[in-house]
């Protein structure tokens, strides 16, 4: 499981070194591929090509009038593409998705689970102070047996 939050620097062309710690579990468990992409714009997805792929199995499954699906295969395509890790363990983030995520210098690259998010560190630490945990929030988390 991608766990924690680590530091890393966007270089002038766009690419980033995956932290150690995420990269040897990448490669030791799901191998250098990777489908980066975003459903907002304001952030970077990484997720690694067979836990994409499982995804799409289910979407697969979906009508292609369903308006959600179209919304997030809308999205996730356009943000999107296929990427390999290069021997010294970076990844390109495409100019589209580098421009609105503001992916320059100093990012976030954060664990979730199965596949790791990378934020604009200035941007997300924002984020965490205008969305607050709410009583609301930890209802369900207990309800959910978290």
């Amino acid at each position: 499981m991608f766990r924690g939050n680590y530091p890393a620097k966007i270089d002038d062309k766009g690419r980033f070194k995956i932290p150690t710690a995420f990269r040897r579990l990448l490669l030791e468990k799901y191998g250098p591929d990777l489908y980066v992409t975003s459903l907002s714009g304001e952030n970077v997805q990484l997720y690694p090509l067979k836990v994409w792929e499982e995804i799409e199995k289910k979407l697969i499954n979906l009508p292609t009038t369903n308006p959600v699906k179209m919304k997030f295969l809308n999205r996730c395509n356009y943000y999107g593409q296929l990427v390999s890790l290069d021997k010294q363990g970076r990844v390109l983030i495409k100019p589209l998705l580098r421009d609105t995520a503001a992916m320059n210098g100093e990012v976030s690259v954060i664990g979730h689970l199965n596949y790791l998010e990378v934020w604009n560190t200035q941007n997300f630490e924002a984020k965490l102070k205008t969305e607050p945990v709410t009583e609301a929030d930890m209802s369900l988390l207990d309800q959910l047996g978290i």
